[in-house]
């Protein structure tokens, strides 16, 4: 029986039979994370799924880089809209954020 890693479900990649996104571990190890790592970022996976996870997206990366690509788009295309349609609260939300920065440093 050949066993699966990543399912495609509600419009996005799935570690299989979990929550956990395949643009998580993705993104983690395009900033040079390890598998090992990774995996204790999520414990809820084992570093065989974590594994397989990243063969299928090296496998098909092309096709999820599109899918994340398409994602990062469209995340900037609703932060655009909030910022439009709300300016005060994203004002505030930036002044805070700076604030925010000046005493983690």
């Amino acid at each position: 029986m050949i066993k699966e890693y990543v399912q495609k479900r509600d419009g996005g990649y799935f570690v299989e039979g979990t929550r956990v996104s395949l643009d998580s571990l993705a993104y983690a190890f395009l900033r040079g994370e390890s598998p090992e790592g990774i995996a204790e970022s999520f414990p809820v996976l084992t570093l065989e799924q974590v594994f397989g996870a990243l063969t299928y997206y090296l496998a098909n990366r092309s096709a999820v880089d599109r899918y994340l690509d398409e994602g990062k788009r469209e995340f900037e295309h609703l932060r655009a809209q909030a910022r439009q349609s709300n300016p005060r609260l994203y004002a505030k939300l930036t002044a805070a954020r700076h604030t925010g920065h000046r005493h983690s440093q």
